[in-house]
């Protein structure tokens, strides 16, 4: 009897050390996980339209971080934050103070922070983030030079090609339609016609 004692405390032994290790395991791993706390930038998509014809300041998009913490802040820093675009500190919301113009400039970037506000320290990795200005129609073509001329020899056939004729538009040429320029002959088309190619 007392060998087979013996033989059930030898066969019993490493599994209730292996289960003690294995709990010390968990513990450990479980411990590990509370400490580590991912945190994350979340936002919308920055975008805005171009002369937009309503009172300032515009509301653009809103930065958030997952920090949880009373005191946080949000800050944006870049060559145009704080004039043209400014965030509300608590909310993370992102103003427009001027109308912006597509044509001069089509897409801002700007750096977002959050910092604790009793000793300015900073609660996440800044991130970059883009502003986009949408656009709208408001350019009409222009000729890229005042005078184009033609010559054609007498009895040349019908079809036989003049000149060539370029105009271009401004706008952004990604969104349908706003830079497909189409040509007409508004004063001798008894005689002559244009095609879209000019």
């Amino acid at each position: 009897m007392s060998h087979l004692i013996l033989l059930l405390s030898l066969f019993l032994a490493p599994a209730f050390a292996d289960g003690g290790s294995q709990k010390s395991t968990q513990n450990l791993c479980s411990n590990v996980s509370h400490k580590r706390q991912k945190r994350d930038w979340i936002w919308n998509q920055m975008h805005i339209k171009e002369e937009i014809d309503t009172p300032l300041p515009h509301h653009v998009g809103k930065i958030t971080s997952s920090v949880r913490n009373n005191n946080a802040k949000y800050i944006i820093k870049g060559e145009y934050a704080n004039t043209i675009f400014k965030v509300e500190e608590t909310s993370g919301d992102v103003y427009a103070f001027e109308r912006l113009d597509r044509e001069k400039k089509a897409e801002y970037e700007l750096t977002a922070l959050i910092i604790d506000r009793t000793n300015n320290r900073s609660l996440e990795q800044p991130s970059k983030f883009i502003i986009k200005v949408y656009d709208i129609n408001d350019n009409a073509p222009v000729f890229v030079q005042k005078v184009f001329n033609g010559s054609v020899p007498e009895m040349s056939p019908v079809g036989t090609s003049v000149t060539k004729v370029t105009a271009v538009d401004a706008d952004d040429p990604t969104v349908s339609g706003h830079a497909t320029v189409t040509y007409e002959v508004t004063t001798g088309s008894e005689y002559f016609t244009i095609d879209d190619s000019g």
